[in-house]
């Protein structure tokens, strides 16, 4: 998990992998993510080069990060993505959605996003693509606030417009 902060989808992802490692740039955020998921290794990233070795990892994630990362940053970014996963490996991800106007009102209000510069899901798969990711693959989700049936089959079947409060890439490397 590439920028995992306090580890708050890890509880969600226990069991789900053999081993589960965390990076993030906050000392602060990591103990606490350190505290509350004793069983998963985290590192700090204090560089621009994640603490990792080439190939370490089968999957590479990175949810709601990449806003906080700087522009000019962000191709290097996906190159370390791409450097720490295995050939095969996969990528994914998870980021606010610049055109759904509810989304930029909420990043807008968050007091940790004051950084936040957005993306879109088109720049996010060109990055992808030049850090050497291929099959790429963009869906936007969020659109509608339900879990009834109906709601999830209308989101899917708009899965492709950029309409949802956010987005995923999965890419392979």
């Amino acid at each position: 998990d590439v920028g995992g902060g306090v580890g708050a989808l890890h509880p969600y992802l226990d069991g789900a992998f053999d081993r589960l490692d965390g990076c993030d740039v906050s000392q602060k955020s990591l103990a606490r993510a350190r505290r509350d998921n004793p069983h998963i290794a985290y590192t700090a990233c204090t560089t621009d080069r994640l603490p990792y070795q080439d190939g370490a990892f089968d999957l590479a994630f990175a949810s709601c990060v990449v806003h906080h990362v700087p522009p000019a940053s962000r191709p290097n970014f996906f190159h370390e993505m791409r450097r720490v996963l295995r050939q095969g490996g996969v990528a994914c991800i998870i980021e606010h959605n610049p055109y759904n106007p509810l989304t930029r009102i909420a990043v807008f209000r968050c007091p940790f996003d004051e950084d936040a510069v957005l993306l879109g899901a088109g720049e996010a798969a060109r990055l992808l693509r030049d850090a050497g990711f291929r099959y790429i693959r963009s869906e936007h989700f969020l659109l509608l606030p339900s879990a009834r049936p109906f709601a999830r089959k209308v989101e899917r079947a708009l899965a492709a417009l950029p309409l949802g409060a956010q987005y995923t890439c999965v890419a392979y490397a």
